[in-house]
């Protein structure tokens, strides 16, 4: 590997893998820097198992490096919240000091929409105030003041804010609803279903952090898909797709959100508190900044991420069931607990 190679921290998981697989089509030489080994091989790929914690690790694989896409991070399904400080502050704070040291030329730090919590109002523009409202979204904003302040030491970063994201290999929550409506279960929304609600597909995040790295100066930039819908369209749109006699059931919107977050503290549901927070909300970003700046053009809407990634899900569902696709959080089926009940009570 020489000068010109591109790393990408969290390379094996469910961004990251698509993201890597954009650079190495661009014939940039990459180096996957994760806990775990990627899916996939590629000559001009180096693959180094390291923890983003591990100071000297990271500052001899930035040897030969030019640009670093940081995605290393602890979701929300996983729930810890010491894990969410130690691997999304405190391994942000590592890696940007390992990059400084080793002159890293520039830095895209994948951030969250999570940062802003319930927005007061739609849409969410860059200059909007974030306000997270539990653990993750704390400890992504904090990161994102870490870039700041690396900034100010003359680091070049670039803060990009996806929305949901998702696509062929996305799997975590959405498996449980690829599921249902598989097996024509109806399907919840809190209250009637009407929240505006905004994702990104992998392929088109990709494509906005591959040109921020290209951006000779700092910035944050909001991004998700310019063709969005309701969350009740949404899943209608899937269901008729899928050819299911799933029903889109409207469900208490206070009182269902006071149960997912109890459950969820009980270890009874694999959901966690950002999930029952922003499931029944409106939010959907202002992507204009990114159009502008970076050439920004989302080429799925929501139905047609939903639908593919469904599709692939169908195409490939014996062998996520018998656990033969797997991965990170996002990428691995997951135990359903207390809420494979939750069709039965949606007539």
């Amino acid at each position: 590997m020489n000068k010109l190679s591109v790393m990408v921290t969290g390379g094996a998981g469910f961004f990251g893998s698509s993201l890597m697989s954009l650079l190495l089509k661009k014939d940039e030489k990459v180096i996957c820097y994760d806990l775990n080994l990627p899916h996939f091989s590629h000559e001009n790929l180096l693959s180094i198992e390291g923890n983003i914690l591990d100071k000297n690790l990271l500052q001899q694989s930035l040897k030969d490096v030019k640009i670093v896409h940081h995605n290393v991070a602890q979701v929300p399904i996983a729930k810890n919240k010491k894990l969410f400080w130690e691997v999304n502050y405190k391994g942000t704070d590592v890696l940007l000091d390992s990059c400084l040291k080793a002159n890293v030329d520039k830095v895209v730090f994948v951030s969250s929409s999570a940062v802003f919590g319930v927005p007061e109002s739609n849409p969410v523009f860059e200059s909007t105030i974030p306000k997270p409202q539990e653990a993750y979204g704390e400890a992504k904003y904090e990161a994102e003041l870490l870039c700041k302040e690396y900034i100010n030491k003359g680091l070049n970063i670039s803060i990009i804010r996806p929305r949901t994201i998702i696509g062929s290999g996305r799997l975590g929550i959405f498996q449980i609803l690829f599921e249902w409506i598989y097996q024509n279960k109806n399907v919840p929304v809190l209250g009637s279903g009407s929240n505006l609600y905004q994702f990104i597909h992998s392929d088109d995040l990709a494509s906005a952090c591959y040109s921020a790295s290209l951006v000779n100066s700092p910035g944050i930039y909001n991004v998700g898909a310019e063709n969005f819908c309701s969350m009740r369209e949404m899943l209608e749109s899937l269901i008729k797709h899928s050819n299911s006699s799933s029903r889109v059931v409207g469900i208490p919107k206070r009182f269902t959100s006071l149960m997912m977050n109890f459950f969820s503290f009980l270890r009874l549901s694999p959901l966690g508190p950002y999930h029952s927070l922003m499931y029944g909300e409106s939010m959907y970003f202002d992507i204009s900044k990114a159009k502008k700046e970076l050439g920004f053009n989302s080429e799925y809407s929501n139905v047609e991420m939903f639908i593919q990634t469904y599709d692939w899900y169908v195409e490939n569902r014996n062998d996520i069931l018998d656990g033969n696709i797997s991965g990170s959080k996002h990428q691995s089926k997951l135990k359903q607990g207390i809420l494979s009940i939750v069709p039965y009570f949606l007539i």
